[in-house]
């Protein structure tokens, strides 16, 4: 199955909450979660029995298209995260948003995710210096992401930096808007993941 190319706002209402796909449209009175708070489609408004694994099965997109990742590679970083020491669910939110289209977006280069990794895609980012045009790639603490010397002009990138101080910038990264640069600090403890999900509700998911 192919990547979704259908309107992301239908994404946003099936969840029931704010995925953040669409930028500053997401931000303004015309979200469409605030203007109609229901799942799309002609039962949209129905009321719906809900069972144990429809309730997991929810999280568990929730927290895929959140950050735009296919289900199989999603499956790769839940078993990657199972394998780890600690909580598993604290695992897998850490590997998801330590991927460079996230951290391009959370540095506020990029107003939502989708465009985060369309400019990764495009070869826009460095990492340590590097050029990569890898969204899901991995990042570490110490890991420096800047903007590639021959995108620095583009308006694209410098509006997005300039108005990225007010959406505030998680603690465990650093930004220097006069170098278009980010530092990666720490691995994200789940306090400082504002994902809108129930991790262990994912968790139990897949460990049926």
């Amino acid at each position: 199955m192919g990547r979704y190319s259908g309107s992301v706002c239908r994404l946003c209402r099936r969840e029931g909450v704010k995925l953040f796909l669409k930028g500053e449209r997401c931000y303004s009175e015309k979200c469409a979660v605030e203007r109609r708070n229901y799942a799309p489609g002609q039962h949209g408004q129905a009321r719906r029995k809900s069972t144990e694994y429809g309730l997991h099965l929810r999280e568990k997109q929730r927290l895929r298209r959140y950050y735009g990742v296919m289900e199989r590679q999603f499956r790769r970083y839940f078993r990657v995260a199972a394998k780890r020491k600690g909580v598993t669910g604290d695992a897998l939110l850490q590997q998801l948003e330590l991927r460079l289209d996230n951290v391009v977006y959370r540095l506020g280069l990029a107003v939502s995710r989708p465009q985060a990794r369309q400019l990764v895609s495009h070869g826009h980012f460095t990492v340590n210096g590097r050029r990569v045009d890898v969204p899901s790639y991995p990042l570490r603490p110490g890991d420096v992401v800047g903007v590639r010397e021959g995108s620095r002009d583009l308006a694209l990138i410098r509006e997005n930096a300039a108005a990225a101080a007010s959406r505030g910038l998680p603690t465990w990264l650093e930004f220097s808007a006069d170098r278009l640069e980010g530092r990666v600090l720490a691995v994200p403890a789940r306090e400082q993941i504002d994902a809108p999900v129930q991790e262990q509700l994912v968790v139990e998911h897949y460990s049926r």
